[in-house]
């Protein structure tokens, strides 16, 4: 369940609400009782934790392995077509 900012314009409590995304938001202050409490933007705060494709393919540093699995750099490049002889005579 997502962790939701609410702040009440009234009297500026802010509190974070676990709810579920299906839930109605809230509008009910729990400090003053106004009906001015509000969903705040904010950015997302999470943590991936484990070994994962996020760990091992983001995370900036290559391994040993990565580096020896690397495509080379040697083009097989087609040879020119041999040009056509022309006599300028």
């Amino acid at each position: 369940m997502p962790i939701y900012a609410y702040q009440c314009a009234r009297c500026g409590h802010a509190q974070d609400m676990l709810q579920k995304m299906s839930d109605p938001p809230l509008k009910t202050c729990p400090a003053c009782g106004a009906e001015a409490f509000a969903k705040q933007l904010t950015a997302a705060g999470f943590q991936l934790k484990g070994t994962g494709w996020y760990a091992t393919d983001f995370s900036g540093k290559k391994s040993p392995a990565a580096a020896s699995d690397a495509p080379k750099t040697e083009a097989a490049s087609p040879s020119p077509a041999p040009a056509a002889a022309s006599s300028g005579t």
